[in-house]
């Protein structure tokens, strides 16, 4: 257990929610999500990244997906609805969010943003995530995690 707790975790307790809390080594920069897995010992497969995007609409989105995958724009945007869908510049993260970039999570943000998990999600026992700190994740089961910020899943990686 992280000696540090995150927002992200309060949240998760708040909601009775189980979880294991996984620290690695960081500098002051954000480390690919790649390069986190292996630190961890996880399958990137089951690491996922935060990406935060603004529709034609001007509505914002959390598409969360694979650190290894890249997010299509396309896809992303028929799964939320949206004629298009462009990431937002790293500048906005925190302002929007309340997080940094490399300690953005899909929960516990500022506003409560529709989200959109890779459905590759619903295919694996554990998901990592997180924990709102750059050098801390959160792992938990999938479905509680989708649940607790009533995100949809969809096809949203690049094949």
């Amino acid at each position: 257990m992280a000696a540090v707790k995150t927002n992200v975790m309060r949240v998760l307790e708040q909601h009775k929610i189980t979880y294991a809390a996984h620290e690695y080594e960081h500098g002051k920069e954000a480390v690919d999500g790649a390069s986190v897995a292996k630190m961890l010992g996880q399958d990137p497969a089951h690491v996922f990244k935060t990406l935060v995007a603004r529709g034609k609409s001007g509505g914002f989105h959390v598409f969360v997906i694979p650190v290894e995958k890249e997010l299509d724009l396309k896809k992303a945007a028929k799964a939320a609805g949206e004629k298009a869908v462009e990431l937002v510049h790293v500048k906005e993260l925190l302002s929007l969010t309340g997080y940094v970039r490399g300690g953005c999570s899909p929960v516990g943000m500022k506003k409560a943003f529709p989200t959109v998990f890779d459905e590759s999600v619903n295919t694996i026992p554990t998901v990592m995530v997180s924990a709102g700190k750059i050098g801390y994740q959160i792992e938990c089961s999938p479905a509680d995690l989708v649940a607790l910020v009533r995100a949809s899943t969809a096809p949203i990686t690049m094949d």
